[in-house]
């Protein structure tokens, strides 16, 4: 669904009349930044590191968005594809638990570190004010209108703008060209958008959809749609599911009970019981993904045919007004904690789930200020942007390789369903996709831009340009950060250049990040992939595999050293220091008991050996970073670090090394 907003003041039904008297004063900045999502806080913060004046406005009372409400098991891909202050996020909060980095955690512990970056730059937040209308004058905004639900408003002036919401709503109001929905696979030559009737998260056959089973007269079961299935790889407005990611407690002192919430109705759980019938699962995961977090909590997703997603109930959410958005998203707490309370308190549900559900409670030490429930629904998919370039299928699977990259991506091309429909009298869903395969692809600065003429100020990096399917393998929360540190490079780089987003230097952008990826001056560090050919020596016939890999491949030797074989990684370091090296240990099945390093130092040879059974690898991850201790370089001294395969019992991988500079 094409939609076009004109360029005159936009105003939401219902917001435009403002109470006299509650007008604040009128700011003026330079860069102007809408949602405090975890994009927001590093867009926010990378522009005052570029010595702007910076402004960031929340519609909400709380930093992160999903970062911090309740999306603790991260979704990574690979990690390859994340770096700069995005990377930095993990590993502050790695030092929260004793880690070097760290992708699940608690949402109050990921809230810390975001007010950490407003209060390290000293950045000016305004809580509680939604975009209401916009002032633009030819391509370029102006200024903004932002309204509370009291009805104050405040109107800021800003030379550069980015929207950073998950919903668009600046983007829209500034008549920037977006869609709604899935486009069809023939739009962009595509396999796996529009219309969708896969395996994943599907009903077994069988599971009949009426109220009355076998009697269609009855009518449908809450939940189930009506509407008639169109031929795979159609078009559609429709949108996929949206959740909440549940953080529970199973630590009896920090637990608060799940009490029968409000508007609670049981017949909307029918469907579950249904499913049940067809297939009882040992324990609550059969149809609740249960992520553990650190300290006894939880973050809890969508799994299975019925669980947390309300499919169906969102398609009005991306256009709505502030009102309709409230009340939908109290539609899906509603239903999902009468999940929660139907699963432990209704007799038909099984015993054994039933009991184990009653181990779980609310957790009173996250979102005091919310009930304990997270403030954040996971709007999965809204408004997307018809930006200067469209990211597609292509991109994602390496065909189409952009040259102008603000950031890469690396996850699954990945759709919650859409819609619960009947198909041969059958409950079936539709929209789920789940394609992988890939290594990291680049990210177009175009698709974060709007096309030329549109609004020629504005930057988009969360409703990005992207067919709907391509969004889903890069709509993830670490990519969100690197592309709003991007953008606020590019948007500091724009107000040297007219405040127009198309005359950035692409070129200059790229070297920023490259050059000071941590926005703080200080040394990058060093990274030598098993790919970077210039940097590394090998020595022997090694395997290339991409499966499980840091990056697009790793080396594997499987010779279990009858064959002297070593795989040489040589840093161009810029300076002699002081370094901590990392190795990455990829997961990998039958691996070596051990794995021999060398590693050549400023006084000497060092050897130690690292035994895989003693790393824990953790959560979506290919692997984990392996500490070789912290040592002296310097560069003209050959410094190296050797992975060889003597007195190798097994697989034996080699697939990059770190140098952090100390």
């Amino acid at each position: 669904m094409m939609k076009y907003l004109g360029l005159a003041v936009m105003v939401i039904a219902g917001l435009a009349f403002i109470p006299a008297g509650k007008n604040k004063a009128p700011i003026e900045t330079e860069i102007c930044i809408y949602g405090g999502n975890a994009a927001g806080v590093i867009a926010a913060y990378t522009a005052v590191k570029m010595k702007k004046k910076v402004i960031l406005i929340e519609p909400g009372n709380r930093l992160g968005g999903l970062t911090t409400g309740g999306l603790g098991y991260t979704d990574i891909g690979n990690k390859y594809a994340i770096n700069g202050l995005s990377l930095d996020v993990y590993r502050r909060i790695g030092k929260h638990y004793n880690k070097f980095e760290q992708w699940i955690f608690e949402p109050s512990v990921a809230e810390e570190v975001m007010k950490q970056y407003i209060a390290e730059a000293g950045v000016e937040v305004i809580y509680g004010y939604s975009v209401d209308k916009v002032v633009k004058n030819g391509s370029k905004l102006n200024s903004i209108t932002v309204v509370k639900d009291d009805g104050s408003s405040q109107q800021v002036t800003a030379s550069m703008f980015i929207d950073c919401s998950y919903e668009g709503d600046l983007m829209a109001r500034a008549g920037v060209k977006y869609v709604v929905g899935r486009e069809a696979n023939s739009d962009y030559k595509e396999t796996y958008n529009g219309v969708q009737v896969l395996e994943g998260h599907q009903f077994p056959d069988g599971v009949d959809p009426y109220k009355t089973p076998g009697d269609p007269a009855s009518g449908l079961v809450w939940g189930v749609s009506n509407a008639k299935l169109a031929d795979r790889g159609a078009g559609d407005k429709l949108v996929q599911a949206y959740n909440f990611r549940i953080c529970l407690s199973n630590k009896p002192e920090n637990m608060v009970e799940i009490t029968r919430p409000d508007n609670y109705d049981s017949t909307r759980y029918e469907l579950l019981l249904r499913y049940l019938q067809k297939k009882v699962p040992g324990d609550l995961w059969g149809f609740l993904k249960f992520d553990r977090m650190p300290n006894g909590k939880t973050d809890i997703n969508n799994n299975g045919p019925i669980s947390t997603d309300m499919i169906g109930f969102n398609y009005n959410y991306p256009d709505a007004d502030y009102v309709t958005r409230k009340k939908i998203q109290k539609e899906h707490e509603d239903y999902t904690k009468g999940l929660l309370y139907f699963i432990g308190h209704d007799a038909r549900m099984p015993e054994h789930l039933r009991k184990q559900m009653l181990l779980w409670g609310y957790p009173k030490d996250e979102y005091k200020e919310n009930g304990h429930w997270s403030p954040q629904m996971y709007v999965r998919e809204a408004r997307r942007m018809v930006g200067a370039y469209v990211m597609t299928q292509a991109n994602c699977e390496g065909r189409e390789v952009v040259d102008d990259a603000v950031g890469m991506a690396a996850y699954t091309m990945d759709s919650h369903n859409t819609q619960r429909v009947v198909v041969n009298g059958m409950v079936k869903n539709e929209g789920n996709v789940e394609i992988g395969g890939f290594g990291p692809y680049p990210i177009s600065y175009r698709s974060i831009i709007p096309k030329q003429g549109e609004c020629d100020n504005l930057l988009v990096p969360v409703c990005l340009s992207a067919t709907h399917i391509a969004y889903g393998s890069i709509r993830m929360e670490p990519v969100f950060m690197v592309l709003g540190q991007s953008a606020a490079v590019a948007a500091a780089l724009a107000l040297e250049n007219g405040n127009d987003v198309h005359r950035v230097d692409v070129k200059k952008l790229q070297r920023i990040l490259k050059s000071d990826p941590l926005m703080n001056g200080k040394i990058p560090e060093v990274l030598v992939d098993n790919d970077d050919k210039a940097f590394v020596k090998v020595t022997g016939p090694w395997q290339v595999l991409k499966k499980g890999a840091y990056g697009s491949s790793m080396l594997v030797d499987s010779s279990k050293g009858t064959i002297r074989k070593s795989i040489r990684f040589n840093p161009a370091l810029k300076s002699n220091g002081s370094y901590q090296v990392y190795m990455y240990l990829p997961k990998l099945k039958e691996i070596s008991s051990q794995i021999p390093v060398a590693i050549s130092t400023a006084t000497g040879l060092q050897k130690l050996v690292i035994r895989p059974a003693d790393i824990i690898v953790e959560g979506q991850t290919s692997g984990e970073w392996v500490s070789l201790g912290i040592h002296q370089f310097r560069k003209d001294k050959n410094p190296f670090v050797e992975i060889s395969n003597e007195k190798a019992d097994g697989y034996l991988p080699a697939d990059a090394i770190l140098f952090i500079p100390q």
